[in-house]
């Protein structure tokens, strides 16, 4: 699917192609049962020996079952205030879009959960103003150009755009909530890959159909560097007085520079961005099997901010979840 995102990203490497599994699956079943007698006599039923399938044909059989293209995207979202807290600072944004022509299928989404800090007014504000920064800039400065083929920023590196864009929110969050402030986690998805940007404590989950469930964001907070420097235990990280306290984060005086990371999706397989209102009371594994075991995102995503809530609603909440089909 040539176009200009995957000029931007590169190409991956690309797997056989379907006609080449095709052959290879023929072949394994040929293998198995034999062809037609040369004189022309249908093959006895009863001289056929069955034996379990290998581990390549298995492989080969994988290979040609149906995909879905152009690459679809599942998407649904959830968001309480929680049970304790009497507003929401909590912000989320979602553009999901999908251009196909047959030529230059173009598969688009931006994806942004911000998490605010510093009272009703600051908080709110904070997350509110980092969302739409954020979505401005890329929408207008990657996606118009895109959708349009114009030359227009063409050749501003992904990586160098996605931080203009954090500076930016950080000036605005600065003007228009002082002493406030947000986290900021974004997903944006071109073709195949996704683009990571990450600042706070808002997470990005990566699931996977074998049982994998990967953080791919990592946390800004106090207790979780004091994890990595072996001077809390996970178990008292999570019950910390200062568990909340970030040292990164949209709206802090200090300079500092987003984690931005380009992955592959998971396809077949779930992107899940929510706040820590949700991590924080839901065990992983418990949201692994909610967000699997849903009939849709959007039942996902209303399930785990159901059971945030039920395991005490301690903090504003957000959940958005991506199924990505095979």
């Amino acid at each position: 699917m040539p176009g200009f995102w995957q000029r931007l990203l590169g190409s991956g490497k690309s797997g056989e192609s379907d006609a080449a599994a095709s052959k290879s699956f023929l072949q394994s079943l040929s293998s198995i049962f034999g062809g037609s007698k040369g004189n022309g006599e249908k093959p006895v039923l009863e001289d056929i020996q069955t034996k379990p399938l290998s581990e390549a044909q298995l492989v080969g059989i994988e290979s040609v079952q149906t995909r879905f293209l152009p690459l679809q995207v599942g998407v649904g979202v959830g968001q309480s205030a929680g049970k304790i807290r009497d507003h929401n600072e909590d912000t989320l944004f979602i553009f999901n879009s999908l251009l196909a022509d047959g030529k230059d299928d173009l598969a688009f989404g931006l994806f942004i959960v911000a998490d605010g800090m510093g009272g009703h007014q600051h908080g709110e504000v904070a997350s509110g103003t980092a969302a739409r920064v954020m979505a401005d800039v890329i929408l207008n400065r990657l996606f118009s150009p895109m959708l349009t083929k114009s030359s227009e920023n063409r050749n501003e590196p992904i990586h160098e755009l996605m931080e203009s864009a954090v500076r930016e929110a950080q000036y605005a969050v600065t003007r228009q909530a002082p002493g406030g402030g947000t986290t900021l986690t974004t997903a944006m998805l071109i073709g195949d890959k996704v683009i990571i940007v990450q600042i706070g404590d808002s997470r990005a989950y990566f699931m996977y159909p074998d049982g994998r469930c990967q953080v791919v964001t990592q946390d800004h907070s106090l207790v979780r560097r004091l994890v990595e420097l072996g001077q809390l235990t996970e178990e008292e990280a999570a019950v910390h007085p200062q568990r909340n306290v970030l040292y990164r984060a949209l709206g802090q005086a200090e300079p500092f520079k987003p984690d931005i990371n380009t992955h592959q999706v998971p396809r077949p397989g779930y992107i899940l961005l929510c706040s820590d209102g949700l991590w924080g009371l839901i065990p992983e594994g418990e949201i692994f099997r909610i967000v699997t075991s849903a009939a849709t995102p959007s039942a996902a995503a209303h399930e785990l901010v159901e059971t945030a809530n039920r395991n005490g609603g301690t903090d504003n909440i957000t959940a958005i979840v991506l199924q990505f089909y095979a």
